[in-house]
Formats: C-alpha cells, sequence, structure tokens
C-alpha cells in the first residue's frame, strides 16, 4: 500500500529487509552494534564482517561504546543490495510509561535526518522495537508512520520513497491500516 506526500511515496510492503535494494536500510540494532537476534542479526549475517568491523569502529567512540535508544549511526551495506546501514536503537518496552513513544518517533527521525543529510532518495525501515523489545505493533505502526509523515511534510523533496518492509501478512496488515488511517486523516 502507499501514500504520496508532495513527491514522496510512504509504502508498506512484506518482504525481507535485507533483500531491499533502496538507498538505504535501517537495522532496528542493539545499543553495542554488535549484531544480535531478528532483523539485526540478519543484517549482520547477510552484510557480512565489513557491517561489523564498521559498527566496532563508530562504537568505539561512543560513551561507554554504547548507542542510545532514539539515535542513529550509518555504516557501508557490506554484501547487502542497499547502498548503505543505519542503525538506530528502539526502546524497550516497559509498559508505555518510560517515553517508550518518544524515543521510538526519535528512533526514525534520527534516521531520516542521516538519510537526508547523505542525500540518500529512498529508505527502506523494519518495524523497530516490535520483536524482541516487545513494543505494541499496532502503537508502533501509529508512531512509526506518523513520525514518518511528519518528517516528509517538513522536508518536500527530501525523500523519493519511505518504505516499511514487514516480515510477516499480520505486521504488513497492522502497517497498512495506520497507513490508510494516516492518509484519510491527511486527506
Amino acid at each position: 500500500m502507499q501514500i504520496r506526500v508532495g513527491r514522496t511515496a510512504i509504502e508498506t510492503v512484506q518482504g525481507d529487509i535485507t533483500a531491499q535494494a533502496t538507498d538505504a536500510i535501517v537495522n532496528a540494532a542493539n545499543s553495542s552494534l554488535m549484531g544480535g537476534g531478528g532483523v539485526d542479526g540478519a543484517i549482520h549475517r547477510a552484510g557480512g564482517p565489513a557491517i561489523l568491523e564498521a559498527c566496532r569502529q563508530i562504537a568505539a567512540r561512543l560513551p561507554g561504546n554504547r548507542l542510545p535508544a532514539g539515535q542513529a549511526v550509518i555504516t557501508a551495506a557490506g554484501r547487502l543490495p542497499a547502498g548503505r546501514v543505519i542503525h538506530t536503537v528502539g526502546p524497550v518496552w516497559e509498559g508505555g510509561g518510560s517515553n517508550e513513544d518518544d524515543t521510538l518517533a526519535s528512533a526514525y527521525t534520527s534516521c531520516l535526518h542521516i538519510a537526508k543529510d547523505e542525500g540518500l532518495r529512498a529508505i527502506a525501515f523494519p518495524s523497530i522495537s516490535t520483536g524482541a523489545y516487545g513494543f505494541p505493533t499496532e502503537r508502533a505502526a501509529t508512531i512509526a508512520l506518523g513520525a514518518i509523515h511528519e518528517f516528509v511534510l517538513a522536508s518536500p523533496g527530501a525523500f523519493d520513497v519511505v518504505r516499511m518492509v514487514l516480515f510477516s501478512a499480520g505486521d504488513l496488515s497492522i502497517y497498512e491500516g495506520a497507513l490508510r488511517k494516516l492518509g484519510t486523516d491527511n486527506a
């Protein structure tokens, strides 16, 4: 499904984030940047050791060797078809009272700021924080697409496409519903 915001397409697709041939894909990383499970592990495995080495160099320069939740960094993409990988750390769900919504929105906007600054025109996101970090998918979809929509409105022409890549049909359905509502509310 797709909506247009000016010249930018915001779309949802079902698929594998590691197969996206966009200017950048986003990695739902852990704060160590050293790989892990889920999307993070899949990106590191598919992209090869160049991504891990770049992450090691970045982590060595960070306070406590950790990337705080809501922030993002960029690396090469190794063997992936994407041009670059933007790594961001989403919040761990603690019931909604620990600023998780704002941190999740910040994870998306931090990635978009980096992509815009780097002149990247097409970016693909996974559903950040909804796996092992336990963020409720319905809530995450509304926050993610809302943050993307606001950023695109404030940065007309910065992107050709911002894509949400959902692994499961169930998650795709949830994100399509949120995108449909966003398109209707802003028509």
